[in-house]
Formats: C-alpha cells, structure tokens, sequence
C-alpha cells in the first residue's frame, strides 16, 4: 500500500533531499511540497496526504500552528514534525497538540523510512535522542509509583508489553516477539493503560524508561 507523503519546509534544497531520499523507496509517494505553514494547510487540504513531514520553524504560519489546522481537519493524516530544535518545551507542545511524532533532522535515512512507516500504521514516533527529554517532560503528569508496585499490577505478559513499547514495537512486532495474536497484545495495552493511569502508548514508554521497565524480564 502506497503511502502519500507532503512535505513541508521554508528551505528547497532540503525539501528536494529528503524527496529524492524517499523516491527510492517504492511504497512512498511525495505528492506535494510547500514552502510554509500557510502553504501546508492549502495543499494538505487538496491532496488528502497520509503523512506530512512538517518543519518546526518558517516563517509567516509555524509548523505547530499549521500542524494544528491539519489535525484539526484531516485527524487521518499523521503529521510528524521534522526539526532541528532539541527543546524539550518544543517537543511536548508538538505532541499535545497532536502531531503523531517528533523527529531531528539529523537522523540516519532508514530510521527516517521506518518512523514514517510507523507513523502511517498510526504509531507515534519519536527521535531517540529526544527520549530522555520526553521522560522530564513527562514525569509529572505519569504520577510514577515505583517500579515494585508497577511490578504487582502488571502481568508478566503486560511487563514484557511494555519492554516492547518502550522500544518502539508495533502490534504486529510485538505479536511477532511474544508468539501471541496482535489482538491479544491489543488487549495488554488496553490493561497497561487502565492499571497505571496513563493515556498513550508514548506514555507507557516513558514510564517504562523511568522505572527501569523497558527491558525484557
């Protein structure tokens, strides 16, 4: 299945980079450019992307407010935002307000493919250096408990779930890892989520990290 790609940002040589990287891969398709925010909410509306990589920073409409628009309107479209800002602040506005994922512009070309493949299949992406920045960001709001006490309420098979969150598995991964349905990994999510008060899978994997949880017993 063909995933339909807009990109999004102020500068052209970068813009045609990252579409000449992506034309080699057969299953995506760059179907618009545009130049900034304003620009992006036009053209998103025309063409119905599945994924929009978005900049950070342009000029006129910013890439959070343009993001906004798009999710707003198109709540299919996974916008993931593509910056060069490493702050934590930036980070969590970005995915409170719905983007579907945060990515440096320095990272390596396949982690590129495969974030935009996640987020298309409606995972949420993250760059690995920024982990430990979602972790403080988060720290307040996930209320943790202890790692002990996660460990009474969880299963063994919700434990081994969460590793797998924690290191950016899909459904399907997971279900290829533990040798069980995706609907029953579904179902561990569903349960993870209720006992220890969170609401997303990100969340699961920040608590994972910060109690020491994100390693396969």
């Amino acid at each position: 299945m063909t995933i339909r790609i807009l990109l999004v940002d102020d500068h052209s040589l970068f813009r045609s980079g990252i579409r000449l990287l992506l034309q080699r891969h057969p299953e995506f398709e760059v179907v618009g450019e545009a130049v900034d925010g304003l620009d992006a909410v036009k053209r998103a509306r025309q063409l119905r992307p599945d994924v929009v990589l978005m900049d950070l920073n342009m000029p006129g409409l910013s890439g959070l407010e343009a993001m906004q628009l798009i999710v707003e309107d198109l709540p299919e479209t996974a916008v993931l935002m593509l910056s060069v800002s490493e702050e934590a602040e930036d980070l969590s506005i970005a995915l409170q307000n719905g983007a579907r994922g945060y990515l440096l512009k320095n990272i390596e070309t396949d982690t590129l493919v495969q974030s935009i493949k996640r987020a298309a299949a409606g995972e949420p992406v993250i760059s690995e250096a920024m982990t430990a920045k979602l972790v403080m960001q988060f720290r307040a709001a996930t209320h943790p408990q202890g790692s002990a006490v996660t460990r009474e309420k969880l299963t063994q098979r919700e434990r081994e779930t969460m590793a797998c969150v924690a290191r950016g598995e899909s459904n399907k991964e997971i279900a290829r890892s533990l040798e069980v349905a995706e609907s029953t990994v579904k179902i561990h999510v569903q349960n993870i989520l209720k006992k220890l008060n969170l609401s997303s899978r990100v969340q699961i994997a920040v608590y994972a990290v910060e109690h020491g949880l994100d390693k396969t017993a």
